[in-house]
């Protein structure tokens, strides 16, 4: 199976992960969705308190490596065992998702296109996505949608 890989991006309140899921919702087992924000970096030595400070609309808040070599091996048939980011704790825990490859791959997340850090993204992420969307509504706006 030959996957194509589509990034959907879009600030904070943009509409992306509605968008995603209507998407993932209508083509249903043909998708599936790594979102960006999984792959913040594990902060274990860093006090909570310290955690909630951390600047994570930063490209270095991820592990964008991982993301782009799960990428790859998704693209080459492989599972993956895709880690789980634990918003209340600003923490990754300790829980995998097992994703397996399927004809389209949406990867959705916040620094997914924007041009100052499409190079720190890396070329392989840039060059793999057949498509790319960039969502830019207020959450009102997504609300309000049906039918996509």
């Amino acid at each position: 199976m030959e996957s194509i890989i589509i990034g959907i991006a879009g600030g904070s309140g943009s509409g992306k992960s509605t968008f995603t899921n209507r998407l993932k919702k209508h083509f249903g087992d043909d998708v599936v969705v790594i979102y960006h924000d999984n792959y913040y970096r594990r902060q274990d030595g860093i006090p909570f308190e310290e955690r909630v400070k951390v600047n994570y609309d930063h490209p270095d808040s991820l592990e964008t490596d991982l993301l782009v070599e799960h990428l790859k091996e998704l693209k080459e048939g492989k599972t993956i065992q895709c880690p789980v980011y634990d918003y209340s704790q600003h923490n990754r825990s300790d829980k995998v998702l097992k994703i397996e490859p399927r004809p389209v791959i949406l990867v959705e997340g916040i620094l997914q296109i924007p041009v100052s850090v499409i190079f720190w993204i890396s070329r392989f992420m840039w060059k793999q996505t057949q498509m790319r969307g960039f969502c830019d509504g207020s959450p009102e706006m997504w609300r309000n949608v049906d039918g996509i």
